[in-house]
């Protein structure tokens, strides 16, 4: 941070991201030297065979090449790993060694080739031994030069031609918003920016038919990603390193507040709610939620026995009843449904696999244990599940008898509205309810079917005035805060541990953002020992490290001026840059509309210490009502991603509900209602 500028642009990769490619390389390059130092110094530097001359001069240049690349490494490791991240003045002379060491490339590559035409030549009557330590050698160069091409290609920045100096006697920071020329460039960059993601999404989903619904999708998504990071001149490993100071200090946070402090329950939740029925109703739908995943997650939750239960289904020909399951040719899909909710075909009213952009999987079945008519969506299982997901801006949703704003996930709600047309216009829930008629609906899904559930329940509420919807790890970004209180009444979302998506919005990542900036702009120890440490304390864990949380050895009027000076893209009036100077800056707020988790919540965590080895006994989870409030920042942990995982949900609800006796906490404790199990 900055990104460096060589060969006339700027490359993604910072001056002090070279410590730990560096000093990969110097190892092998100093046990080549060695190597080759002992092969000579065996022979004596006499070869007994046909171009031993040859051979002979070889190998002392290789010497010579090898030493002048192993001191240039060592400049560079040693330069590399001096200064901070926000500090890169210790650091200048990085360029100058990388054109160096750029330069012996040339060299190495024309000794490569001599060694390759000696081998080919000149090698008959030599010992085998020596044929084999040149050819080695010259494959060793070939890989090197190899890997160095596709690092090239990995730190690519296709917006990295410099920008024009600012003038000699102009603020900076203030330059690019008082100069029509710097209003120019930034547009012009930022224009770029998204022709650059809309290329990259492109290429990611080459498979996917590229019609006008996938290009809007790709242009909304690009829009959305480039604008991110646009102010800003943070490198991957910048925010690597972010992420790791921030896991540490939110752990320090953690560990010292009180643990006798309660979290006040859901406004709406009754003080006597019943946690452990409303824990086995959660239970018995995720078990659909989770079937509606198909075979991929019932093979890897029953890795063992999962293949073999379904390989006499798979593959087989099917009756014409099968007909109902649309988008599974083998069968193995329904199968595994049968196999997950223990429901018979019979029960199964419309299932169908059909996936296209805002257009998802789901079942409708009777469950007769329940006395329901269910609907399970199914989650994230494809890239055009994933261009749902990212379509992230607010789209209207109007619902009669809900005053206020009412928006919602563009993506989620579009495809809740190909559902619910499915289910009115096809006649499927009439179909169900003229056989059932006495049961009522549930909708449920996990992800992105949890949020597409939620918001189907809204389209459905006025027509079906029981239904009710449970939703797990739903995302964060789903519903406006009219809709979110409005559904309360019916959706009930379950949120396990620290999981990343009920915690995932614009305004959440932008706050993220903001505080990657103001920690490491903060921190004053080098980048490889943030990573070095992160990486140590993500794996064994300890105590976290004391970092300090105001900027050291700077004057308060210093924050007003630009973090990065002329190397950074950050400008004086972008949210992130006003947010450095204050947790409170007005800048935090208006830039995006909030969006909130739908429902009452229902969190579970693990009940004891947050770290626990592999031998640890088998963890008992906790539960308790939450609010949309607790979940407004993300949590950094190495749980972030299992904790969503439907088997790991469904695993911790079959744990809350399969012991006995449930630990009920006291209903009121310091002043605070509380209702947990």
């Amino acid at each position: 941070m900055p990104g460096i500028v060589v060969f006339g642009r700027r490359w993604g990769i910072a001056s002090d991201d070279l410590v730990f490619p560096g000093f990969f390389e110097l190892f092998v390059r100093v046990l080549w030297w060695i190597g080759t130092m002992i092969l000579f110094t065996y022979h004596k530097g006499h070869f007994d065979c046909n171009g031993k001359g040859f051979l002979h001069s070889y190998l002392v240049g290789l010497l010579v090449v090898l030493a002048l690349i192993i001191l240039s490494l060592c400049a560079i490791v040693y330069v590399s790993a001096q200064g901070t991240i926000t500090n890169p003045g210790p650091r200048r002379s990085i360029p100058a060694l990388v054109y160096l060491r750029a330069l012996l490339y040339i060299p190495e590559l024309v000794w490569a080739c001599l060694g390759a035409a000696w081998v080919s030549d000149d090698s008959k009557g030599c010992d085998p031994a020596t044929v084999g330590a040149v050819i080695a050698a010259v494959i060793a160069s070939w890989i090197i030069l190899l890997f160095t091409g596709l690092g090239v290609v990995f730190v690519f920045d296709p917006l990295g031609n410099p920008r024009p100096p600012p003038a000699a006697m102009e603020p900076l920071g203030v330059r690019d918003l008082q100069s029509n020329e710097g209003t120019q460039f930034l547009s012009t960059a930022r224009s770029l920016a998204v022709k650059v993601w809309e290329s990259r999404l492109r290429l990611l989903c080459c498979c996917l038919p590229q019609d006008e619904s996938h290009r809007a999708a790709f242009s909304s998504i690009a829009q959305l990603v480039s604008g991110f990071f646009s102010d800003t001149d943070l490198v991957p490993s910048d925010i690597a390193a972010g992420l790791a100071l921030l896991h540490q200090e939110q752990d320090k946070m953690e560990q010292s507040r009180d643990p006798d402090v309660m979290v006040d329950h859901s406004p709406s939740s009754p003080i006597g709610e019943d946690l452990e029925t409303e824990l086995e109703k959660a239970a018995h739908c995720m078990r659909f939620a989770a079937a509606a995943y198909g075979w991929p997650l019932y093979v890897y939750s029953n890795i063992l026995t999962g293949p073999c239960k379904l390989s006499g289904d798979c593959c087989k020909s099917h009756a014409a009843e099968y007909d109902i399951v649309g988008g599974d040719h083998l069968g193995c899909h329904f199968s595994s449904i049968l196999h997950s909710t223990g429901l018979q075909y019979r029960d199964f009213i419309y299932v169908s696999f059909h996936n296209q952009i805002y257009e998802i999987p789901f079942y409708v079945a009777l469950d007769h244990k329940r006395e329901a008519v269910l609907v399970a969506v199914r989650g994230t299982l494809s890239l055009r599940d994933v261009l749902t997901d990212l379509s992230a801006e607010c789209e209207n949703l109007p619902i009669e008898g809900v005053s206020g704003a009412c928006y919602a996930h563009k993506g989620m709600c579009q495809a809740a509205g190909y559902i619910y047309k499915k289910l009115i216009n096809d006649g499927i829930l009439n179909q169900a309810f003229s056989i059932a008629p006495e049961y009522k609906l549930v909708i449920t899904g996990h992800s992105l079917g949890a949020g597409t559930a939620s918001l189907l329940a809204i389209l459905l509420r006025n027509s079906f005035p029981t239904l009710q919807c449970y939703s797990f790890s739903p995302p964060g970004g789903l519903l406006s805060k009219a809709l979110a209180d409005y559904s309360k009444d019916f959706v009930v979302s379950v949120v396990l541990g620290k999981d990343l998506v009920p915690r995932l919005s614009i305004p959440n990542m932008e706050d993220l953002k903001r505080k990657i900036l103001k920690i490491v702009s903060n921190c004053n120890k080098s980048k490889y020992r943030i990573l070095l440490q992160g990486c140590w304390y993500e794996l064994f864990g300890g105590d976290p490290e004391d970092f300090p949380t105001e900027m050291d050895n700077r004057r308060e009027e210093e924050l007003s001026q630009p973090l990065l000076g002329e190397e950074s893209l950050m400008i004086r009036h972008s949210s992130s840059y006003q947010s450095l100077a204050s947790d409170d800056s007005p800048a935090r707020t208006a830039a995006h509309l909030p969006l909130f988790l739908p429902g009452r919540i229902l969190h579970i965590t693990e009940d004891g210490p947050s770290r626990r080895s592999c031998f640890s006994p088998q963890v008992r989870y906790r539960a308790e009502w939450s609010n949309e409030m607790a979940f407004r920042s993300i949590l950094i942990s190495p749980r972030m991603l299992a904790d969503h995982m439907p088997d790991a949900v469904l695993r911790a609800l079959k744990s809350l509900t399969s012991e006995r006796p449930f630990s009920l906490c006291p209903s009121s404790l310091n002043g605070h209602q509380h209702n947990a199990i």
